[in-house]
Parts: C-alpha cells; sequence; structure tokens
C-alpha cells in the first residue's frame, strides 16, 4: 500500500454537537468530497440517531455510541456497493443527525374558539392554551413522513403541524365529556390523559411521540363571564348580608349579658333593629327574595256583651257563676237591659217595660 492510499484512509471523526435548543435533525457537512473514509469514527451522542443516505435510499441507522466504520457495520451500503471486505475505497454518502431528546414547555393555543353545546349556557365558544413535550420515537419514519433531506429541521417548521393535532384532539375530548363549561377546570387532567391517547396516535404516525400535554386554561367568552361574575356577586352580598345581620345580633347579645341595665336593653333593641333594617334594605333593592305573601289579619277581638265583675272588672259571661279573672262570685240578680229594672232570673220580658230578656 503506497504513501497516497495511507493518506487517504487517514481516521475522520463523524460526530454532531449540538449547541441548539430547538434542531431536531440535520445534515452532517462533509468536508472536501463528501466522502467516508475506511475505519472513520461515527459518534452518536445520547439522545442521537445517525442515519446513512446512499443515493436517496435510508440505509443503516446508528443509535448512541462510537462505531469504526467497516463493512461489518455498514452492511446495507456494503451490499448496495459490493466491496469486499477490505473495504479500501471511499464511499459516497449522506449522514443525517436526528436529536431524539424530549423537547419540553412548548405552547399550544386556540386560534379560533372551539364551539360547544353547554346545558346552562346553551351554544358557548372556549378559548383555551396550555404547553405539550414530544420527542422522536421513529428516526426513519420521521424522516420518510416529515423531515426528508433538509439541510436542517426545527421546532418552529412542525409546530404548525403539532398545534393543529392537539386542538383537535382537545376538541374531541370536551365534545365527548358533555361536561357543563362551569365544571371545565374541574377536569383539566382528565382532558389532558384523553387528548394524550388521542392526538398521540396522530403523532405516531409522524414518528413522533406525544409525551404530555398541560391544560392551563379553557377560558368563556367576555360576556359569559361577566354574566357569571355578577351572579357570584349576588351571591356573595346574599350571604355577607345574612351574616352581618346574626354577628350584629350576637354582639348587641353580648353586650346587653355583660351589664343587663336599662340602657343596653334599649341597646339590644337598637342592635338588633339596625341589623334587621340593613338587611331589609338589602334585600329589597336587590331582589334576593320574593316579597311576603299577605297574610290574614288576626280577627279583632270582640268585647264581650256579658256581666261585669263588680271586684276586678273584667267581662263575665251571663251564664257564669264566678268571674274568671279573680274568681268573684256573681250575683244572680238580673236587670233589664232597656230599663235597668230588676227582673227575675227566669223571666223571659221585662215587667217594667215588656223588653225582651236574653236576646
Amino acid at each position: 500500500m503506497g504513501l497516497f492510499s495511507i493518506k487517504k484512509q487517514l481516521l475522520e471523526v463523524i460526530e454532531w454537537n449540538d449547541n441548539s435548543k430547538n434542531t431536531i435533525a440535520m445534515r452532517y457537512q462533509m468536508p472536501e468530497k463528501k466522502e467516508i473514509m475506511n475505519s472513520s469514527t461515527l459518534v452518536v451522542r445520547p439522545s442521537q440517531v445517525a442515519i446513512f443516505v446512499h443515493k436517496g435510499q435510508i440505509c443503516d441507522i446508528f443509535e448512541p455510541g462510537t462505531y469504526q466504520l467497516t463493512t461489518e457495520n455498514i452492511p446495507i451500503i456494503t451490499k448496495l456497493l459490493a466491496l469486499p471486505t477490505g473495504f479500501n475505497s471511499p464511499i459516497k454518502a449522506e449522514i443525517y443527525y436526528v436529536n431524539t431528546k424530549q423537547f419540553t414547555g412548548i405552547k399550544w393555543g386556540t386560534s379560533n374558539p372551539i364551539m360547544m353545546r353547554d346545558k346552562d349556557f346553551g351554544n358557548v365558544r372556549l378559548r383555551g392554551f396550555g404547553v405539550y413535550s414530544f420527542k422522536v420515537e421513529d428516526a426513519k419514519t420521521f424522516m420518510e413522513e416529515v423531515f426528508g433531506t433538509n439541510e436542517s429541521y426545527t421546532l418552529s417548521d412542525i409546530e404548525s403541524t403539532n398545534k393543529a393535532i392537539i386542538i383537535q384532539g382537545v376538541t374531541d375530548a370536551i365534545a365527548e365529556s358533555k361536561i357543563s363549561a362551569l365544571d371545565l377546570a374541574m377536569n383539566y387532567r382528565e382532558f389532558s390523559q384523553t387528548v394524550t391517547e388521542q392526538a398521540g396516535a396522530e403523532f405516531g404516525k409522524l414518528g413522533l411521540k406525544l409525551c404530555s400535554i398541560t391544560i392551563e386554561n379553557l377560558s368563556l367568552p367576555d360576556e359569559v363571564e361577566k354574566a357569571l361574575d355578577e351572579r357570584t356577586k349576588l351571591g356573595v352580598i346574599e350571604d355577607k348580608i345574612g351574616t352581618y345581620t346574626q354577628v350584629k345580633a350576637a354582639d348587641a347579645i353580648g353586650d346587653a349579658a355583660k351589664n343587663p341595665s336599662g340602657g343596653n336593653l334599649a341597646g339590644l333593641g337598637i342592635g338588633f333593629g339596625a341589623g334587621g333594617a340593613l338587611g331589609n334594605m338589602f334585600a329589597q333593592n336587590l331582589n334576593f327574595q320574593n316579597p311576603p305573601k299577605a297574610e290574614n289579619p288576626a280577627p279583632a277581638k270582640t268585647a264581650d256583651s256579658g256581666l261585669t265583675c263588680p271586684n276586678c272588672g273584667s267581662s263575665v259571661g251571663q251564664k257564669s257563676k264566678f268571674c274568671p279573672e279573680c274568681g268573684h262570685k256573681m250575683s244572680t240578680k238580673k236587670f233589664c237591659e232597656k230599663c235597668g229594672a230588676e227582673i227575675n232570673a227566669k223571666a223571659k220580658f221585662c215587667s217594667e217595660c215588656g223588653e225582651k230578656v236574653g236576646k
């Protein structure tokens, strides 16, 4: 072997030092005539895959490790070129590195609202956003379906594709769940799991793996959110009015218990009255409760048309023998209501004026 041949077979190290954070795949820039020499060293770092392409055909694929390139570890290229075991000739091939690390914290969001049918608000529009992570799981499929033979491929090149798949998964998950818009927030985790499963199948067709997705927010239209805020505000005020009235009453009772004098008892009444009046005022102005129904007025008590007790002055029935208030024995004498003449207790007419008795 001459000196010239020895120089051609000087060891050459092929490696990719990825200093970027967003490069998914790139083509290795071969020096000079882009020929791979016998016994060249191929370095594939962790979270990388090296793909050899010869005349537009994907040949050998190398996982992380260090390789001494010979006919033994590039069998497909060797077979295509029908090279002898010695492998003394240079090989013209392209080398592509694919980054298989997990890309995290990638943002997604809805460009247009998601329509949903809600049992409380009818048809509403939702907007959502969050983050997701993915990685290249099948480098060969990724190159065939997505990357091709570009010089490089970054996150920005595939962002729109991934975003469309995720939003479709979120839309399907919300529609299938039939959960009220008010209960969406408590189901973010379940939605994320469902979207990961559904969208993951679409990612797999591209040689990718959807590792996780996080739903940070699903928001309602501004007018619906304002209505919810008003409803919440009214509920809080109503609760505070009841609480305020109870607190004022309790404070007044406590003050009266410490010093049960006439002044404090009066203050107790004022405390009850102020708390109740304030509560009623707010309740009437804000219509928290329906106006109370008018109750039937209690029938007025009519004066008893019987006798009067000479001892205590209480009204006594005509047939009562004793006063129900003081127990005084009533007189058995009977007088005419018209002329006042004394008549027999069993008489039906007055013997003086003829007026009917006991009518």
